[in-house]
């Protein structure tokens, strides 16, 4: 059996990284040959400002087994691996997506293909530890997993966009129209046999991080709007217990009328009034989130704008 095997690397401003992934990806390939497995290196440039897609046409030119698709502008990195799935589904029996700077090990896409054999058709790559990581990032990226947790219990602790898709498996997805992509999310509702293999993350060798924190917040607000309407019934909740609290102050008022009695209401009722502006902010804050997905989705507007392709 000799599968062919495509690895998507999402690239954006990663001139400093690609040295470094390419020589690490040679010896991969090499691996993964010795097993049967024709594999591709397909890097997407997302609409680059540095000499990322210089660097990719070269090893385009240098190595048969490299390809690159380029971007015409940056269309996010969701997009970026939906592109590079896209141009990819037809020609090869399986994919891989992993990001360009490796901090993923790319050493179990072996294990990967393994599981794929055993006929998986999603095999997840899961993080083990996070040691590498400062304590700021791991405190975020714990409180991004806590927060798409409580929207939906399907969610994967730990795992970003590593993972082994097969042919189908990508066409069943490209089939889905949301264009509010997140990726975790749409793949867990495949359904196909799955498969999960576990690694330690590495530190970056070079270049910094694409998910700082504004990033990693707004994928939380995607995750959840996307496949959750939590939000919205926390607001209902919400509705219902300041309904209770006002029949209880109502019931006070008639008793304090009744007995005669002096309440000091000044504070109570100012701050009453800046509970309930900041709900009522807050509610029309989360609606129009979900407005706004629905008007990007009328749009209907293309998830990336192809530039060129090479090798491909």
């Amino acid at each position: 059996m000799n599968e062919k095997l495509a690895i998507i690397l999402p690239c954006y401003n990663e001139e400093e990284v690609l040295p470094l992934t390419i020589e690490r990806l040679a010896t991969l390939t090499q691996k993964l040959n010795e097993r049967q497995v024709q594999a591709q290196l397909v890097f997407v440039d997302d609409g680059s400002t540095d000499n990322t897609w210089q660097l990719i046409e070269a090893y385009c030119k240098e190595r048969p087994n490299v390809s690159g698709v380029k971007l015409a502008h940056n269309a996010g990195h969701q997009r970026c691996l939906w592109a590079g799935m896209t141009e990819t589904a037809e020609k090869f029996d399986a994919i891989v997506t992993i990001d360009a700077d490796l901090q993923d090990d790319e050493n179990t896409i072996v294990d990967m293909m393994e599981q794929y054999r055993q006929g998986c058709d999603v095999v997840y790559g899961i993080r083990k530890r996070r040691n590498t990581d400062t304590f700021f990032k791991r405190f975020t990226a714990k409180m991004f997993y806590k927060v798409i947790h409580a929207a939906d219990k399907e969610m994967l602790d730990n795992h970003a966009d590593f993972r082994l898709m097969s042919q189908r498996a990508v066409k069943a997805l490209l089939q889905y129209p949301e264009r509010n992509i997140y990726l975790r999310g749409l793949v867990r509702t495949l359904g196909f046999k799955q498969g999960f293999v576990y690694y330690d993350r590495t530190p970056r060798t070079a270049g910094d991080t694409k998910y700082p924190m504004s990033k990693m917040a707004k994928l939380a607000v995607d995750g959840i709007t996307s496949f959750s309407t939590a939000p919205l019934r926390f607001i209902a909740y919400i509705g219902m217990i300041i309904s209770v609290l006002a029949f209880i102050a109502i019931i006070a008022i008639l008793i304090e009328y009744i007995g005669d009695l002096t309440i000091e209401w000044r504070a109570i009722t100012l701050s009453s009034l800046w509970f309930l502006g900041g709900v009522i902010l807050t509610t029309i804050g989360v609606m129009g989130l979900y407005v706004g997905r629905i008007y990007e989705e009328t749009k209907q507007r293309p998830h990336y704008i192809l530039d060129r392709c090479v090798n491909l």
